[in-house]
């Protein structure tokens, strides 16, 4: 067997249940190999069939069966390795019509030449501009088992758009229907050759007459059998905005499916039944005559096989499954903008300790500094352009010579980060340019300016506004914070009809100027933080923002051991230096939990604010330097902050040394790209718990924590290595070789370690 046909075949028994996890077997799964495996010696099946009206999507282990009798859509099951998931058929998606009076594109708000505002149609806007001239009435309710009454099923098309790649398009049109003549609804399957993957989007276009709207909208509604209603969350549900990407599965989570959504931030919603698409609460559309309105798409993943216990806990299937063969899926079939090999970390933000109080003598002094620590980045955030208002690319007044300033920090060998806001005074050069580019109606922020429309023309200006900022600076790396998306806009010479609409053209058009920067200027490593997301309201990251941003900036923000975080580190401060390093050590336990909570996504993409390097009267000691490397190394060691004016020439050393041995393994091994975390201890701050960084040949590093309890000594198992082949470890920060083992042996658990409380412990992992 080659070693590509090899690949495929770990990948695809990884996603059967872990007979063969991409980086090896778990101990006591070599029982089941031949059970699970047989399967796989016959050819996987994916495909999309039509025969006597029933579709049958095919998707190796997952199977969708739909009924498209007397012109209806219906998914009539849904199953993972032939068991079925869904207590009832389902309606496969829903809809609701409406249609407007007067029947003509609603009325948008003009800025008049006084500050006031108006409608187009001549009526005033009140304070919240929620008073439109126009009504909505209620068409229709549009289901797959009642397709038929109002549309006719015109069209059930397979076709092959790319390598490996299936996709089925049934159209229905309203062909009688005098409310909805002219509108046809378009629904897409698609399947992708390796993965048990079942992806779906919709499109309804509207070539009628009449100006139309939708709403309470669901892309695929299925209802989920209770025995597979364990509901394990692989983002986070916060503030307003649900997970993007839930598991459905059985108690045990041996058998079920990762169902996910691409529509971002608070707009999408994932039910209790499985049913995704739109939140009614956020989401609505206006289709006038000769639009369209095509869905963000959504997935099934399936997952099958056996829980086996290690020495040290349960390995699922579900588990396996997200570690490595999901995570490929995102990046090879649903795309994602950045590769772990391209994370321009570690990176230094300026925020803590000079706030938006920077100056060019403060910048060459921290950046002198960053550079001996090794650090790839250094990123000023906000200060460094003119604030108050205008705000944008150009420069404060603190700054007298900028490019001298940027040029001098990429002399230090470091890649220069900016931070930009979204929000812009009357004076800014954006609004002298464009001056409908502000949201209407109208939101200020006293500091800041005004708030800025991405469902407008100046989405592309910021766009090439940022490529302006990589030409004249250098700069590689952008922080774009801060807007008004969640507060709507209804500009006349916007694209939005209704405020609520706006929410999900704003954010579109907030990823489209992502994309945009991604396509012109490949090196510009985009970072989107929580409040220019949303604030609308829902911070956590998801698939939806890295389609088309490089980062996701998630909260809530860590402070902890900074003591002042707004003024420059003072030896005149009276804090407690031993409090000040318990509130570090407790900072390193909140990024480990956020970037766990996160672990449906690549790691690296996640950023978490911020560790800090900073030392209050020796607050900061070696130990704790080293738990800050590896509790930020669950994804990658981005955001370090704090005043580097307060280290030690030893603290500097000893960042430096680690620093260092992050980038050669890095080089090594790709370690940002993974993140196991199957058969051994979840994140705890009492006990231990470790997780691995290993590629395909099970090579990297394993990383060790320990908390404040249980004994200081402890086996540590690695499920993640390759059973037959043989691997030196060596414990890198003791500088001490652990002994040569086969893999089986390591999955079993061989090596002991002893850490203090609150050690750490970086096991490299190799075949040398």
């Amino acid at each position: 067997m080659d070693s590509r046909s090899r690949r495929q075949f770990i990948k695809k028994a990884t996603v059967l249940g872990g007979a063969l996890p991409l980086a090896g077997l778990p101990v006591n799964l070599a029982a089941q190999r031949g059970k699970e495996v047989a399967p796989l010696l016959q050819k996987e099946d994916y495909t999309i069939r039509l025969e006597d009206a029933c579709i049958t999507i095919h998707a190796g282990i997952l199977k969708r069966v739909l009924d498209i009798r007397n012109g209806q859509v219906v998914t009539r099951s849904l199953s993972v390795n032939g068991t079925s998931l869904l207590e009832e058929a389902a309606e496969d998606f829903s809809l609701a019509f409406y249609q407007a009076t007067p029947d003509q594109k609603p009325a948008g708000i003009r800025l008049q030449s006084d500050g006031s505002m108006q409608w187009t149609d001549g009526s005033v806007v009140n304070a919240k501009g929620d008073n439109q001239p126009v009504s909505w009435s209620p068409v229709a309710v549009v289901g797959g088992p009642d397709l038929a009454t109002r549309f006719r099923l015109v069209a059930t098309e397979v076709t092959h758009p790319g390598k490996g790649l299936t996709r089925l398009q049934l159209r229905a049109a309203a062909f009688a229907d005098p409310a909805l003549q002219g509108v046809s609804l378009c629904i897409f399957y698609e399947v992708y050759e390796g993965y048990p993957a079942i992806r779906k989007w919709m499109e309804v276009i509207n070539n009628g007459r009449h100006w139309l709207k939708i709403d309470r909208f669901s892309i695929d509604a299925i209802a989920i059998a209770s025995g597979f209603r364990t509901i394990t969350p692989l983002t986070p549900a916060e503030q307003g905005a649900e997970s993007s990407m839930v598991a459905f599965s059985n108690a045990t989570q041996t058998k079920g499916v990762i169902i996910t959504s691409e529509v971002p931030s608070a707009v999408r919603t994932i039910r209790a039944t499985g049913s995704t698409g739109y939140a009614d609460d956020y989401f609505e559309w206006v289709l006038g005559p000769s639009e369209h309105f095509a869905t963000e798409p959504v997935f099934q993943f399936g997952f099958s096989g056996a829980a086996v216990s290690t020495i040290s806990g349960i390995s699922t299937p579900l588990d396996r499954a997200v570690e490595t063969p999901f995570k490929d899926f995102l990046r090879g079939s649903v795309g994602l903008r950045a590769a772990a090999a391209q994370v321009p970390a570690p990176i230094w933000c300026s925020y803590t300790h000079f706030l938006d109080k920077l100056n060019d003598a403060d910048m060459r002094q921290q950046a002198d500094i960053a550079s001996a620590i090794g650090f790839e980045t250094f990123q000023m955030d906000e200060g460094w352009a003119r604030t108050p208002a205008p705000g944008g690319s150009e420069p404060g007044s603190s700054f007298p010579d900028f490019v001298a300033t940027c040029n001098y920090i990429r002399s230090k060998g470091l890649q220069l980060g900016l931070w930009i806001s979204c929000f812009r005074g009357g004076e800014a050069k954006d609004l002298k340019a464009l001056p409908d580019g502000r949201s209407l109606p109208l939101f200020q922020n006293t500091k800041r300016g005004y708030g800025m429309s991405f469902s407008g023309p100046w989405r592309d200006y910021f766009a090439n506004d940022l490529l302006y900022m990589r030409d004249k600076y250098g700069m590689t790396y952008v922080k774009v914070d801060l807007t008004n998306i969640s507060k709507g806009d209804i500009a006349a010479a916007h694209e939005s009809r209704t405020k609520k609409e706006s929410l999900l053209r704003g954010l579109r058009g907030l990823l489209e100027m992502s994309k945009r920067v991604g396509m012109m200027a490949p090196d510009i490593w985009t970072q989107l933080t929580h409040e220019l997301y949303w604030r609308t309201p829902g911070p956590p990251a998801d698939i939806a923002v890295l389609k088309y941003a490089c980062a996701f900036h998630t909260t809530p923000n860590t402070y902890k051991g900074s003591g002042n975080g707004s003024k420059r580190v003072s030896p005149d401060w009276p804090y407690d230096p031993l409090k000040m390093r318990e509130q570090l050590i407790d900072s390193c336990w909140e990024a480990r939990q956020r970037y766990f909570s996160h672990r449906g996504l690549p790691l690296y993409s996640v950023e978490f604010y911020a560790a800090h390097a900073v030392n209050i009267k020796g607050s900061l000691t070696p130990q704790v330097q080293d738990r800050q490397l590896c509790s930020w190394l669950m994804g990658a060691p981005t955001v370090f902050a704090g005043d580097l004016s307060s280290l030690t020439p030893e603290q500097i050393l000893h960042y430096r040394k680690r620093v260092d041995l992050l980038k050669s393994l890095q080089q090594t091994y790709n370690i940002y790209q993974y993140f196991q975390y199957s058969g051994v201890p979840q994140p705890t701050e009492t006990g231990w718990h470790w997780w691995g960084k290993l590629n395909e040949q099970g090579e990297g590093v394993v990383v060790v924590i320990r908390g404040t309890a249980d004994a200081g000594a402890r086996i540590i198992n690695i499920p993640w290595v390759q059973p037959e082949k043989n691997y030196t470890v060596t414990a890198l920060f003791a500088g001490k070789k652990m002994g040569r083992y086969t893999g089986r042996q390591l999955q079993k658990g061989i090596v002991s370690l002893v850490l203090p409380v609150y050690g750490q412990e970086l096991l490299k992992v190799s075949s040398n």
